[in-house]
Protein backbone atom coordinates (compact mmCIF):
# COMPACT_ATOMS: atom_id res chain seq x y z
CA UNK A 1 0.00 0.00 0.00
CA UNK A 2 1.08 3.54 -0.72
CA UNK A 3 0.20 5.67 2.31
CA UNK A 4 1.26 9.02 0.93
CA UNK A 5 -1.47 11.59 1.57
CA UNK A 6 -3.35 13.10 -1.34
CA UNK A 7 -4.77 16.60 -1.52
CA UNK A 8 -7.90 15.13 -3.07
CA UNK A 9 -8.17 11.37 -2.38
CA UNK A 10 -11.48 11.07 -4.19
CA UNK A 11 -10.03 12.59 -7.37
CA UNK A 12 -7.09 10.18 -7.18
CA UNK A 13 -9.41 7.17 -6.87
CA UNK A 14 -11.64 8.33 -9.71
CA UNK A 15 -8.66 8.98 -11.98
CA UNK A 16 -7.24 5.51 -11.32
CA UNK A 17 -10.65 3.96 -11.89
CA UNK A 18 -11.04 5.77 -15.19
CA UNK A 19 -7.75 4.26 -16.34
CA UNK A 20 -8.44 0.75 -15.08
CA UNK A 21 -12.21 0.42 -15.58
CA UNK A 22 -12.12 -1.07 -19.11
CA UNK A 23 -10.00 -4.00 -17.93
CA UNK A 24 -12.13 -4.43 -14.83
CA UNK A 25 -15.37 -4.50 -16.84
CA UNK A 26 -13.91 -6.87 -19.43
CA UNK A 27 -12.62 -9.31 -16.80
CA UNK A 28 -15.93 -9.32 -14.92
CA UNK A 29 -18.02 -9.62 -18.09
CA UNK A 30 -16.34 -12.95 -18.81
CA UNK A 31 -17.66 -14.19 -15.45
CA UNK A 32 -21.21 -12.80 -15.52
CA UNK A 33 -21.62 -12.67 -19.34
CA UNK A 34 -23.57 -9.42 -19.17
CA UNK A 35 -21.80 -6.14 -19.91
CA UNK A 36 -24.41 -4.10 -18.08
CA UNK A 37 -24.01 -6.11 -14.88
CA UNK A 38 -20.23 -6.09 -15.33
CA UNK A 39 -20.24 -2.29 -15.44
CA UNK A 40 -22.40 -2.16 -12.30
CA UNK A 41 -20.00 -4.49 -10.46
CA UNK A 42 -17.07 -2.34 -11.56
CA UNK A 43 -18.89 0.67 -10.12
CA UNK A 44 -19.33 -1.29 -6.87
CA UNK A 45 -15.57 -1.78 -6.80
CA UNK A 46 -15.16 1.98 -7.28
CA UNK A 47 -17.42 2.64 -4.28
CA UNK A 48 -15.32 0.23 -2.20
CA UNK A 49 -12.15 2.00 -3.32
CA UNK A 50 -13.60 5.39 -2.40
CA UNK A 51 -14.31 4.04 1.07
CA UNK A 52 -11.01 2.24 1.68
CA UNK A 53 -8.21 3.91 -0.28
CA UNK A 54 -8.42 7.36 1.35
CA UNK A 55 -8.19 5.59 4.72
CA UNK A 56 -5.75 2.75 3.97
CA UNK A 57 -3.78 4.18 1.07
CA UNK A 58 -3.78 3.40 -2.66
CA UNK A 59 -2.74 -0.23 -3.40
CA UNK A 60 0.54 -0.82 -5.20
CA UNK A 61 -1.47 -2.32 -8.07
CA UNK A 62 -4.81 -0.47 -8.12
CA UNK A 63 -6.00 -2.21 -11.28
CA UNK A 64 -5.56 -5.66 -9.75
CA UNK A 65 -7.30 -4.50 -6.56
CA UNK A 66 -10.30 -3.17 -8.49
CA UNK A 67 -10.49 -6.27 -10.68
CA UNK A 68 -10.27 -8.64 -7.71
CA UNK A 69 -12.93 -6.72 -5.79
CA UNK A 70 -15.31 -6.67 -8.75
CA UNK A 71 -14.64 -10.34 -9.52
CA UNK A 72 -15.41 -11.34 -5.92
CA UNK A 73 -18.77 -9.65 -6.26
CA UNK A 74 -19.28 -11.33 -9.64
CA UNK A 75 -18.51 -14.76 -8.19
CA UNK A 76 -20.98 -14.13 -5.35
CA UNK A 77 -23.61 -13.17 -7.90
CA UNK A 78 -22.99 -16.29 -10.00
CA UNK A 79 -23.13 -18.47 -6.89
CA UNK A 80 -26.47 -16.98 -5.92
CA UNK A 81 -27.72 -17.68 -9.44
CA UNK A 82 -26.44 -21.27 -9.30
CA UNK A 83 -28.03 -21.88 -5.92
CA UNK A 84 -31.32 -20.57 -7.23
CA UNK A 85 -30.97 -22.73 -10.34
CA UNK A 86 -30.35 -25.86 -8.27
CA UNK A 87 -33.40 -25.15 -6.15
CA UNK A 88 -35.53 -24.79 -9.26
CA UNK A 89 -34.09 -28.01 -10.70
CA UNK A 90 -35.07 -29.80 -7.52
CA UNK A 91 -38.70 -28.94 -8.14
CA UNK A 92 -38.51 -30.02 -11.77
CA UNK A 93 -37.98 -26.74 -13.58
CA UNK A 94 -36.11 -26.93 -16.86
CA UNK A 95 -33.22 -24.48 -16.69
CA UNK A 96 -31.49 -25.49 -19.90
CA UNK A 97 -32.17 -22.07 -21.41
CA UNK A 98 -30.18 -20.26 -18.73
CA UNK A 99 -27.14 -22.52 -18.65
CA UNK A 100 -23.89 -20.66 -19.20
CA UNK A 101 -22.46 -21.15 -22.72
CA UNK A 102 -19.17 -23.04 -22.91
CA UNK A 103 -15.92 -21.21 -23.47
CA UNK A 104 -14.84 -21.26 -27.15
CA UNK A 105 -11.72 -23.30 -27.74
CA UNK A 106 -10.94 -22.83 -31.42
CA UNK A 107 -7.27 -22.75 -32.46
CA UNK A 108 -7.37 -19.04 -33.28
CA UNK A 109 -9.09 -18.05 -30.04
CA UNK A 110 -7.72 -14.88 -28.45
CA UNK A 111 -7.36 -14.98 -24.70
CA UNK A 112 -7.95 -11.29 -24.31
CA UNK A 113 -10.93 -10.04 -22.33
CA UNK A 114 -10.70 -6.54 -23.80
CA UNK A 115 -10.94 -7.90 -27.33
CA UNK A 116 -13.89 -10.11 -26.34
CA UNK A 117 -15.55 -7.00 -24.95
CA UNK A 118 -15.11 -5.13 -28.24
CA UNK A 119 -16.62 -7.93 -30.34
CA UNK A 120 -19.47 -8.42 -27.90
CA UNK A 121 -20.35 -4.73 -27.92
CA UNK A 122 -20.19 -4.81 -31.73
CA UNK A 123 -22.81 -7.54 -32.08
CA UNK A 124 -25.12 -7.07 -35.10
CA UNK A 125 -28.22 -6.98 -32.87
CA UNK A 126 -27.12 -3.39 -32.14
CA UNK A 127 -27.11 -0.48 -34.55
CA UNK A 128 -23.72 0.67 -35.81
CA UNK A 129 -23.95 3.84 -33.71
CA UNK A 130 -24.87 1.89 -30.57
CA UNK A 131 -22.01 -0.58 -31.06
CA UNK A 132 -19.42 2.16 -31.22
CA UNK A 133 -20.89 4.21 -28.37
CA UNK A 134 -21.14 1.21 -26.04
CA UNK A 135 -17.61 0.03 -26.69
CA UNK A 136 -16.17 3.50 -26.25
CA UNK A 137 -17.98 3.65 -22.93
CA UNK A 138 -16.91 0.20 -21.72
CA UNK A 139 -13.49 -0.23 -23.31
CA UNK A 140 -12.36 3.37 -23.63
CA UNK A 141 -13.71 4.47 -20.26
CA UNK A 142 -15.09 7.61 -21.92
CA UNK A 143 -17.90 9.66 -20.47
CA UNK A 144 -21.14 10.11 -22.35
CA UNK A 145 -20.15 13.71 -23.08
CA UNK A 146 -16.81 12.67 -24.60
CA UNK A 147 -18.49 10.09 -26.81
CA UNK A 148 -21.04 12.65 -27.94
CA UNK A 149 -18.18 14.95 -28.89
CA UNK A 150 -16.52 12.20 -30.89
CA UNK A 151 -19.78 11.48 -32.72
CA UNK A 152 -20.75 15.15 -33.11
CA UNK A 153 -24.22 14.34 -31.74
CA UNK A 154 -26.16 15.47 -28.62
CA UNK A 155 -25.14 13.93 -25.31
CA UNK A 156 -28.69 12.70 -24.65
CA UNK A 157 -28.60 10.71 -27.89
CA UNK A 158 -25.46 8.87 -26.83
CA UNK A 159 -26.88 8.17 -23.36
CA UNK A 160 -29.98 6.58 -24.87
CA UNK A 161 -27.88 4.49 -27.26
CA UNK A 162 -25.78 3.10 -24.42
CA UNK A 163 -28.73 2.22 -22.19
CA UNK A 164 -30.62 0.55 -25.02
CA UNK A 165 -27.52 -1.30 -26.22
CA UNK A 166 -26.85 -2.87 -22.82
CA UNK A 167 -30.51 -3.82 -22.48
CA UNK A 168 -30.52 -5.40 -25.95
CA UNK A 169 -27.37 -7.45 -25.31
CA UNK A 170 -28.92 -8.75 -22.09
CA UNK A 171 -32.34 -9.61 -23.52
CA UNK A 172 -30.81 -11.27 -26.59
CA UNK A 173 -28.41 -13.34 -24.42
CA UNK A 174 -25.42 -12.28 -26.54
CA UNK A 175 -22.40 -14.44 -25.67
CA UNK A 176 -19.26 -12.77 -24.37
CA UNK A 177 -16.81 -14.11 -26.93
CA UNK A 178 -14.71 -13.42 -29.99
CA UNK A 179 -16.86 -14.72 -32.88
CA UNK A 180 -15.67 -17.02 -35.65
CA UNK A 181 -16.29 -17.34 -39.37
CA UNK A 182 -18.82 -15.09 -41.15
CA UNK A 183 -20.06 -13.56 -37.90
CA UNK A 184 -16.57 -12.21 -37.21
CA UNK A 185 -16.34 -10.67 -40.67
CA UNK A 186 -19.75 -9.01 -40.24
CA UNK A 187 -18.65 -7.24 -37.06
CA UNK A 188 -15.21 -6.20 -38.28
CA UNK A 189 -16.17 -2.78 -39.66
CA UNK A 190 -17.65 -1.66 -36.36
CA UNK A 191 -14.70 -3.05 -34.43
CA UNK A 192 -12.27 -1.04 -36.57
CA UNK A 193 -14.35 2.12 -36.11
CA UNK A 194 -14.38 1.61 -32.36
CA UNK A 195 -10.61 1.15 -32.14
CA UNK A 196 -10.04 4.22 -34.31
CA UNK A 197 -12.29 6.42 -32.18
CA UNK A 198 -10.64 5.21 -28.99
CA UNK A 199 -7.23 6.09 -30.42
CA UNK A 200 -8.48 9.50 -31.50
CA UNK A 201 -9.74 10.29 -28.02
CA UNK A 202 -6.29 9.51 -26.67
CA UNK A 203 -4.53 11.37 -29.48
CA UNK A 204 -6.49 14.62 -29.05
CA UNK A 205 -8.68 14.51 -25.94
CA UNK A 206 -12.06 16.17 -26.43
CA UNK A 207 -12.23 17.50 -22.89
CA UNK A 208 -10.24 17.95 -19.71
CA UNK A 209 -6.88 19.49 -18.91
CA UNK A 210 -4.65 17.08 -20.87
CA UNK A 211 -4.12 17.23 -24.62
CA UNK A 212 -3.10 13.57 -24.79
CA UNK A 213 -4.39 10.41 -23.06
CA UNK A 214 -1.62 7.95 -23.95
CA UNK A 215 -3.26 4.94 -22.26
CA UNK A 216 -6.17 5.08 -24.73
CA UNK A 217 -3.74 5.23 -27.66
CA UNK A 218 -1.82 2.26 -26.26
CA UNK A 219 -5.00 0.19 -25.86
CA UNK A 220 -6.18 1.03 -29.37
CA UNK A 221 -2.79 0.30 -30.93
CA UNK A 222 -2.51 -2.99 -29.08
CA UNK A 223 -5.98 -4.06 -30.26
CA UNK A 224 -5.22 -3.03 -33.83
CA UNK A 225 -2.04 -5.13 -33.81
CA UNK A 226 -3.92 -8.10 -32.40
CA UNK A 227 -6.59 -7.81 -35.06
CA UNK A 228 -3.90 -7.71 -37.73
CA UNK A 229 -2.57 -11.00 -36.38
CA UNK A 230 -6.06 -12.46 -36.14
CA UNK A 231 -7.14 -11.43 -39.65
CA UNK A 232 -3.96 -11.38 -41.76
CA UNK A 233 -5.88 -11.33 -45.06
CA UNK A 234 -8.09 -8.31 -44.26
CA UNK A 235 -6.59 -5.20 -45.93
CA UNK A 236 -8.51 -2.70 -43.78
CA UNK A 237 -7.24 -4.30 -40.58
CA UNK A 238 -3.69 -3.63 -41.77
CA UNK A 239 -4.79 -0.19 -42.98
CA UNK A 240 -6.01 0.73 -39.50
CA UNK A 241 -2.91 -0.74 -37.86
CA UNK A 242 -0.74 1.29 -40.24
CA UNK A 243 -2.64 4.51 -39.55
CA UNK A 244 -2.34 4.09 -35.78
CA UNK A 245 1.37 3.24 -36.01
CA UNK A 246 2.00 6.43 -37.98
CA UNK A 247 -0.09 8.55 -35.65
CA UNK A 248 1.46 7.05 -32.52
CA UNK A 249 4.93 7.77 -33.90
CA UNK A 250 4.28 11.50 -33.41
CA UNK A 251 3.03 11.31 -29.81
CA UNK A 252 6.25 12.47 -28.14
CA UNK A 253 6.42 15.55 -30.38
CA UNK A 254 2.76 16.58 -29.97
CA UNK A 255 3.22 18.30 -26.60
CA UNK A 256 5.74 20.73 -25.16
CA UNK A 257 7.50 20.68 -21.78
CA UNK A 258 4.37 21.83 -19.92
CA UNK A 259 1.95 19.59 -21.83
CA UNK A 260 0.87 22.30 -24.26
CA UNK A 261 -0.11 21.20 -27.79
CA UNK A 262 2.54 21.46 -30.51
CA UNK A 263 1.09 21.79 -34.01
CA UNK A 264 2.35 19.61 -36.86
CA UNK A 265 4.32 22.42 -38.51
CA UNK A 266 6.14 23.14 -35.26
CA UNK A 267 6.97 19.58 -34.26
CA UNK A 268 10.55 18.35 -34.04
CA UNK A 269 10.56 15.42 -36.44
CA UNK A 270 13.64 14.10 -34.71
CA UNK A 271 11.29 13.17 -31.86
CA UNK A 272 9.07 11.06 -34.13
CA UNK A 273 9.45 7.37 -33.33
CA UNK A 274 11.11 5.89 -36.41
CA UNK A 275 10.40 2.31 -35.29
CA UNK A 276 6.67 3.03 -35.30
CA UNK A 277 7.02 4.76 -38.68
CA UNK A 278 8.69 1.62 -40.06
CA UNK A 279 5.88 -0.53 -38.62
CA UNK A 280 3.36 1.79 -40.26
CA UNK A 281 5.06 1.45 -43.65
CA UNK A 282 5.11 -2.35 -43.36
CA UNK A 283 1.43 -2.52 -42.42
CA UNK A 284 0.48 -0.15 -45.25
CA UNK A 285 2.40 -2.30 -47.75
CA UNK A 286 0.42 -5.31 -46.54
CA UNK A 287 -2.88 -3.45 -46.87
CA UNK A 288 -2.06 -2.33 -50.41
CA UNK A 289 -0.93 -5.81 -51.42
CA UNK A 290 -4.24 -7.27 -50.24
CA UNK A 291 -6.49 -4.53 -51.67
CA UNK A 292 -8.41 -4.91 -54.91
CA UNK A 293 -9.45 -1.65 -56.52
CA UNK A 294 -9.58 1.56 -54.49
CA UNK A 295 -8.13 1.07 -51.00
CA UNK A 296 -10.45 1.26 -48.01
CA UNK A 297 -10.88 4.37 -45.82
CA UNK A 298 -8.29 3.33 -43.24
CA UNK A 299 -5.70 2.43 -45.85
CA UNK A 300 -6.27 5.81 -47.51
CA UNK A 301 -5.84 7.64 -44.20
CA UNK A 302 -2.69 5.60 -43.58
CA UNK A 303 -1.39 6.68 -46.99
CA UNK A 304 -1.98 10.31 -45.98
CA UNK A 305 -0.10 9.73 -42.73
CA UNK A 306 2.70 8.10 -44.72
CA UNK A 307 3.08 11.30 -46.76
CA UNK A 308 3.78 13.20 -43.55
CA UNK A 309 6.13 10.48 -42.28
CA UNK A 310 8.22 10.52 -45.48
CA UNK A 311 8.68 14.31 -45.41
CA UNK A 312 11.94 15.27 -43.71
CA UNK A 313 10.53 18.73 -42.91
CA UNK A 314 7.07 20.28 -42.88
CA UNK A 315 7.97 22.24 -46.02
CA UNK A 316 8.86 19.00 -47.84
CA UNK A 317 5.33 17.60 -47.39
CA UNK A 318 3.66 16.53 -50.65
CA UNK A 319 0.43 18.41 -50.04
CA UNK A 320 -0.85 17.82 -53.57
CA UNK A 321 -0.67 14.06 -53.05
CA UNK A 322 -2.41 14.47 -49.70
CA UNK A 323 -5.19 16.54 -51.28
CA UNK A 324 -5.64 13.84 -53.93
CA UNK A 325 -5.83 11.13 -51.28
CA UNK A 326 -8.42 13.13 -49.35
CA UNK A 327 -10.43 13.37 -52.56
CA UNK A 328 -10.39 9.58 -52.85
CA UNK A 329 -11.31 9.30 -49.17
CA UNK A 330 -14.22 11.71 -49.60
CA UNK A 331 -15.54 9.55 -52.45
CA UNK A 332 -15.01 6.31 -50.49
CA UNK A 333 -16.35 7.53 -47.13
CA UNK A 334 -18.16 10.89 -47.52
CA UNK A 335 -17.98 13.08 -44.42
CA UNK A 336 -17.94 16.83 -43.71
CA UNK A 337 -14.89 16.29 -41.48
CA UNK A 338 -13.05 14.65 -44.38
CA UNK A 339 -13.98 17.61 -46.58
CA UNK A 340 -12.64 19.98 -43.94
CA UNK A 341 -9.35 18.10 -43.86
CA UNK A 342 -9.24 18.13 -47.65
CA UNK A 343 -9.64 21.90 -47.58
CA UNK A 344 -6.59 22.17 -45.33
CA UNK A 345 -4.54 20.11 -47.79
CA UNK A 346 -5.81 22.19 -50.72
CA UNK A 347 -4.81 25.35 -48.88
CA UNK A 348 -1.24 24.07 -48.62
CA UNK A 349 -1.13 22.89 -52.23
CA UNK A 350 -3.01 25.73 -53.98
CA UNK A 351 -3.24 28.54 -51.44
CA UNK A 352 -5.80 29.67 -48.85
CA UNK A 353 -8.31 31.32 -51.22
CA UNK A 354 -9.76 28.18 -52.89
CA UNK A 355 -9.64 26.38 -49.55
CA UNK A 356 -11.68 29.15 -47.89
CA UNK A 357 -14.42 28.63 -50.48
CA UNK A 358 -14.48 24.94 -49.61
CA UNK A 359 -14.68 25.68 -45.88
CA UNK A 360 -17.44 28.25 -46.36
CA UNK A 361 -19.46 25.65 -48.25
CA UNK A 362 -19.36 23.45 -45.12
CA UNK A 363 -20.72 26.17 -42.80
CA UNK A 364 -24.29 24.89 -43.09
CA UNK A 365 -23.41 21.28 -42.28
CA UNK A 366 -25.41 20.32 -39.13
CA UNK A 367 -22.65 17.96 -37.95
CA UNK A 368 -20.13 20.81 -37.93
CA UNK A 369 -22.31 23.41 -36.23
CA UNK A 370 -20.53 23.01 -32.87
CA UNK A 371 -17.29 21.55 -34.23
CA UNK A 372 -14.51 23.84 -33.04
CA UNK A 373 -12.11 22.88 -35.83
CA UNK A 374 -14.34 24.48 -38.47
CA UNK A 375 -13.84 28.07 -37.20
CA UNK A 376 -10.25 27.16 -36.30
CA UNK A 377 -9.45 26.19 -39.90
CA UNK A 378 -11.36 29.18 -41.21
CA UNK A 379 -9.42 31.48 -38.87
CA UNK A 380 -6.12 30.08 -40.14
CA UNK A 381 -7.12 30.64 -43.76
CA UNK A 382 -8.31 34.18 -43.07
CA UNK A 383 -5.06 34.97 -41.25
CA UNK A 384 -3.03 33.73 -44.20
CA UNK A 385 -5.11 35.99 -46.46
CA UNK A 386 -4.32 38.99 -44.25
CA UNK A 387 -7.90 39.30 -42.96
CA UNK A 388 -6.72 39.32 -39.36
CA UNK A 389 -9.77 40.93 -37.72
CA UNK A 390 -12.03 38.21 -39.14
CA UNK A 391 -9.47 35.56 -38.27
CA UNK A 392 -9.41 36.71 -34.66
CA UNK A 393 -13.20 36.34 -34.42
CA UNK A 394 -12.98 32.81 -35.77
CA UNK A 395 -10.26 31.78 -33.31
CA UNK A 396 -12.26 33.20 -30.40
CA UNK A 397 -15.35 31.33 -31.59
CA UNK A 398 -13.34 28.13 -31.92
CA UNK A 399 -11.97 28.59 -28.38
CA UNK A 400 -15.52 28.97 -27.10
CA UNK A 401 -16.50 25.65 -28.68
CA UNK A 402 -13.37 23.73 -27.61
CA UNK A 403 -13.76 21.67 -24.43
CA UNK A 404 -10.14 20.72 -23.99
CA UNK A 405 -8.41 23.33 -21.85
CA UNK A 406 -5.05 23.00 -23.65
CA UNK A 407 -6.69 23.43 -27.02
CA UNK A 408 -8.72 26.40 -25.81
CA UNK A 409 -5.57 28.18 -24.65
CA UNK A 410 -3.88 27.50 -27.99
CA UNK A 411 -6.81 29.00 -29.92
CA UNK A 412 -6.94 32.07 -27.69
CA UNK A 413 -3.19 32.54 -28.22
CA UNK A 414 -3.77 32.47 -31.97
CA UNK A 415 -6.48 35.09 -31.55
CA UNK A 416 -4.01 37.31 -29.68
CA UNK A 417 -1.49 36.86 -32.48
CA UNK A 418 -4.03 38.39 -34.85
CA UNK A 419 -4.17 41.51 -32.64
CA UNK A 420 -0.42 41.95 -32.89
Amino acid sequence: MSNQPSADPRATVETLFRIESPRVIAAVARVVRDVGIAEELAQDALVAALEQWPRDGVPDNPGAWLTATAKHRAVDLVRRRDNYARKLQEIGRDLSDVAAPPEPSAPDDIDDDLLRLVFTACHPVLSAEARIALTLRLLGGLTTAEIARAFLVPESTVAQRIVRAKRTLATKNVAFEVPYGPDREARLGSVLDVIYLIFNEGYAATAGDDWLRPSLCEDALRLARQLAGLMPKEPEVHGLASLLEFQASRMAARTGPDGEPVLLQDQSRGRWNRLLVARGITALDRANALSTGVPGPYALQAAIAACHAHALTYEDTDWRAIATLYGLLAARAPSPVVELNRAVAVSMADGPAPALEMVDSLAAEPALRDYHLLPSVRGDLLARLGRTAEAREEFVRAAGLARNERERKLLLARARECDS
